[in-house]
Order: C-alpha cells, then sequence, then structure tokens
C-alpha cells in the first residue's frame, strides 16, 4: 500500500509542472500489483495521467488488463474500497504541492479515530495517524544506490531511537505541518531514505531511489512526560517508536519511520526508526539532525550527498578462515528479521564518572572496562557457559553529507582461554585491547564471494560489545531546544545479546543499553547492583 502515496504525489507534482517524471514502473508496482488499489485509484487517476503523458512506460496489455480487470476488482474488493474515505486518504500525502490537507485533516482525525480498536484506546499511546513524505523535488529516473558488503551484513537489524523534549513554548508552536515542511529539502538531500529495496538480477539487493517516501506517524500519550519518564517499565520507549521491519514485500517496505508524540504536559518524544542497511549509528543521527538544521532554518549542505554507484561484482579471494565476529542465518519470506529462539529485551544503566574512576585505578580504558565489567557479569549468571568469545564493533570517524550514508564499522573478535568470569576485570580489559583481532576485510570478503545474496547475523552472533560514544546522540535540536534524554537500542539482535556504550549529556558519564534474553536481565541487575553498586 505505500507506493499507492507516491503515484499521487507524483501524480500532483506532474500536473502542477508539467513534468513526465511517473514511470510506467512506479505506477504498475504502485496500483496494478493490487486489485484494490486498481478499483480505488484507477477510475481517478488514469485518465488524468494518460492524459498528461505522466505514464510513458505504460503498455497498451497493460491498459487491456486494467479494462477487462476493474470491474471484477471492485466487486471482490467492494466492502474494502467502500470503506475507504477519500477524505481519510488524500491528506495523508503530505507534500509541498498539496494545498488541501489541512481543511480535511478534521475528518482524517475522525475516520482514524474510529478505526482504532479497544486494546489501543487503553494505551497510554493512543490515535495513531499516518502520512508519507516524499522528496520536495523528483529525484530522476533509474536513480540507484548500490550497497556496500558491510551495509548488507548489517540488513536484518535496525536502530530505534526516542529523543524526549520538555514543554515549552518552542514545542509548543511546533505543529505538525511544521515538522514535516523541512522534511522535502531533508530528503531532496538524502533521497535514498525514501527509496525501496529492490534486487539485481544476480540476487544482489540495492536501493531504488523512487520516492516512495518515509512514514510518519503521529500519536498522543495520555501521560506527563515526567511521568513517562519516571516509569519502572525500561522497555517503555517501545511505545512511541515504530518496530516495523522491511519486507516481506520489499518494493513497498520504507527504510525510515518517524513518530512524533504529544505528552499530556505538552512535552514531545521523536520516535526514530532507521533500517541499518541504510548506515551506522553515527549516519543515523547525523541524517535526523540534518532534519532538525533545516528545521532550524540552518543553510542547508553546500556538497550534495554523493550516491553510491560502486560495482559490486564478485572477486576471487585467496581461501580464508571463515570470520567468527558473523553467522550466516536463514530467513523465512524474504522478512528481514532474525528469527530469535527466545524473547529478547532491554535495560539500559547509567555509570557515572565516579563509578568509572572507581574501576579505572586512574587508566583510560572506558569502553574496555565497560565491555570487561559486563562480559564478567554475563559469565556469573549464564551456568554452563563460559562466554570465552566476544564480538567488538567501534564506529568510525564519520564525514560531512557527501558520505553521510554508510557502515562505517570496525569489527573484530576477542578469544579467551578461558572465562570471563575467572579473569580480572582490569586484566579482561587489557586482553580486550591485546587480543582484539580485526576481520573487517574478512567479513566483506565474505559477503562478496556469495554476490550479497546469503543473510548474515552481526549482533548477537556472539555476545557483542558495541562502542557509540563518537556519535553525536544529543545532536538534534528543536528550535534550540536540546533532547532532556536519549534511548537507543538495536532490534534484531541475535540471542547472544548486545551491550550498546552510549553517550551522555554529561560527557564524563555513559548509559550502557543491553539488549538480552530476557529472563537474562533480572539477574544482570542483580549482580551488577551487588558487586558493583550499579542499579
Amino acid at each position: 500500500m505505500d507506493l499507492r502515496f507516491t503515484v499521487v504525489a507524483a501524480f500532483t507534482r506532474n500536473l502542477r509542472s508539467q513534468r513526465t517524471n511517473l514511470s510506467g514502473e512506479i505506477f504498475e508496482e504502485a496500483v496494478l500489483a493490487d486489485p484494490v488499489l486498481e478499483a480505488e485509484l484507477l477510475p481517478e487517476l488514469l485518465a488524468d495521467l494518460v492524459a498528461a503523458s505522466a505514464l510513458p512506460d505504460l503498455d497498451g496489455d497493460d491498459l487491456a488488463r486494467i479494462s477487462a480487470g476493474g470491474e471484477q476488482a471492485v466487486r471482490r474488493k467492494g466492502d474494502r474500497v467502500r470503506a475507504s474515505s477519500r477524505s481519510s486518504f488524500v491528506p495523508v500525502l503530505d507534500n509541498p504541492s498539496n494545498t488541501e490537507w489541512k481543511r480535511r485533516r478534521g475528518s482524517v482525525k475522525r475516520a482514524t479515530s474510529q478505526a482504532m480498536g479497544v486494546e489501543q484506546e487503553k494505551s497510554a499511546v493512543y490515535g495513531h495517524m499516518f502520512s508519507t513524505v516524499v522528496p520536495g523535488d523528483v529525484t530522476g529516473e533509474a536513480v540507484v544506490h548500490e550497497l556496500a558488503d558491510m551495509d548488507l551484513v548489517t540488513k536484518l537489524h535496525y536502530l530505534r531511537a526516542v529523543y524526549y523534549f520538555s514543554q515549552s513554548e518552542v514545542v509548543d508552536g511546533l505543529a505538525i505541518t511544521d515538522l514535516k515542511r523541512p522534511m522535502f529539502p531533508w530528503l531532496n538531500v538524502l533521497y535514498p531514505l525514501a527509496g525501496r529495496i529492490r534486487r539485481a538480477e544476480a540476487g544482489r539487493p540495492f536501493i531504488k531511489c523512487n520516492d516512495c517516501g518515509l512514514r510518519i506517524v503521529e500519536a498522543s500519550c495520555s501521560k506527563t512526560l515526567e511521568e513517562w519518564l519516571d516509569a519502572e517499565d525500561d522497555p517503555r520507549w517501545r511505545s512511541l517508536v515504530p518496530e516495523k521491519i522491511l519486507g516481506p514485500e520489499l518494493p513497498f517496505s520504507p527504510l525510515v519511520y518517524i513518530q512524533f508524540t504529544r505528552f499530556k504536559c505538552g512535552g514531545m518524544a521523536i520516535g526514530y526508526s532507521w533500517s541499518h542497511v541504510l548506515g551506522d549509528a553515527a549516519s543515523a543521527t547525523n541524517c535526523i539532525n540534518l532534519w532538525g538544521d533545516f528545521l532550524n532554518g540552518n543553510d542547508p549542505p553546500t556538497k550534495p550527498f554523493q550516491l553510491s554507484n560502486m560495482q559490486n561484482t564478485a572477486q576471487d579471494y585467496a581461501p580464508q578462515k571463515a570470520p567468527a565476529s558473523v553467522k550466516q542465518v536463514e530467513i523465512a519470506n524474504d522478512c528481514w528479521l532474525f528469527p530469535n529462539a527466545c524473547k529478547m529485551a532491554t535495560h539500559s544503566f547509567k555509570i557515572t564518572e565516579t563509578e568509572l574512576d572507581k574501576e579505572q585505578k586512574g587508566q583510560k580504558l572506558q569502553f574496555e572496562l565497560i565491555a570487561a565489567l559486563f562480559w564478567s557479569c554475563l559469565s556469573k549468571i549464564q551456568s554452563g557457559k563460559e562466554l570465552k568469545l566476544a564480538t567488538i564493533c567501534r564506529h568510525g570517524t564519520q564525514a560531512k553529507c557527501s558520505d553521510m550514508l554508510s557502515n562505517n564499522i570496525r569489527t573484530s573478535t576477542v578469544k579467551l582461554d578461558s572465562s570471563a568470569a575467572s579473569v580480572g576485570l582490569f586484566r579482561l580489559a587489557n586482553l580486550i585491547v591485546e587480543q582484539e583481532l580485526d576481520e573487517l576485510e574478512s567479513v566483506e570478503q565474505l559477503v562478496d564471494r556469495n554476490s550479497g545474496k546469503p543473510d548474515f547475523l552481526l549482533y548477537g552472533a556472539n555476545l557483542t560489545f558495541v562502542d557509540m560514544r563518537g556519535i553525536n546522540l544529543f545532536g538534534l535540536e528543536l528550535k534550540g531546544q536540546k533532547p532532556v534524554k536519549v534511548d537507543l537500542s538495536i532490534d534484531g539482535v541475535g540471542d547472544e545479546g548486545a551491550v550498546l556504550v552510549l553517550p551522555c549529556p554529561q560527557r564524563s558519564d555513559v548509559t550502557v543499553m543491553v539488549i538480552l534474553p530476557e529472563d537474562q536481565i533480572p539477574k544482570l541487575r542483580r549482580v551488577l547492583d551487588s558487586e558493583f553498586g550499579i542499579a
């Protein structure tokens, strides 16, 4: 259903600007692939599109099929077609050229409210409304963003972030139109975010930059921001960010979702769902920070985004030992998410400078010491498992806009001779430095040898420690106002779990987000509290 928004948005642009950029391919994938959309949109759009010469690639066979199948589609899906209100459909096509959406917005809210189920009404977060934002300008025909080997290694993972903003005149004054308007020039710069996944003939995925757009969600919360943040339920942030994945219909799956949730007190949360195949955490935060720059009226980047047009052809490599940091997995029906054998959960810990200094004993091994601390504690709570192997992921230096979309992750492994629980904390931190084995090249070769077709698991293939201290996590500003808190996690983590080391507003402190099997988190909290005073 996603591409129908692109059809109508492109249709509007074409008629207003007299352009003919809407290809028959997009129209076929958006409308002709779905009998409901055939019945719903063709009577309204087809004559005008053809008259405007906006479908140069639509052939006679397609037109004949439309004529023969239209009435049957209406009869087969009649109830659904009648249930869809035109007033609830058109306003979600947010585009600079659409001037009627404000007038119709009230009817959208009423239709959305009536569709809410009983369970959603009972939830603290309610009233969800969905829309799609596309680039302000047409990107062009056959524009492709090739995916690098490390992009494909991370394709089963998703970054979920929530930014919390306190009530203020600034936040109160930001209507949804104010939040969406900067997205049009933003997506003009970062147009791959509005694209969709396709596969080359050899099976390797790439991003087709076809202006299908990213999904926007509006919601309300019955609690105040203070009540929400004071709640003991640590995974509370999940209600504030869409947990969508790519697939099983890849051509219809948005790569990015943004949810705006208004709290009862007037505060706001911005939930940000990012497909890791686009880039790493530094890329994700840099991109949304750039949206904030547009919102604040800052000048756009002087150097435009450069597409990756690398030639991804398999090469002959000398035989190498398979990297231990990733694991090849099987997924079903092109659903880009690893099927865990157990239920995973998250919990965050704040570690202060005082607590770090007490453990570091004057030596600056902040990340390694935190990794050692959690590695040791997890070894103690997992009976029958010695946890001798761990994966280390470190983010490289991020360039500016031209290189903003990349998975610049240095992947390595550390293998111990004995259980981490039997090694002293400071000694374990030093072993992480001394025995870290760089596997980036072998990982990339593994993907390239298989033409990018197999599916791999990075986070959670082994117990994984991710150093994210260098990302600009608190760089998003709304008219000069910074978030009071940011939650960041990764979905799609394997059963071995992951530990993310994140920056805090106070540079000397860190936040540690753990993604582990649900039954391990209470045990880990008890050990950290009793042995190290970390709650």
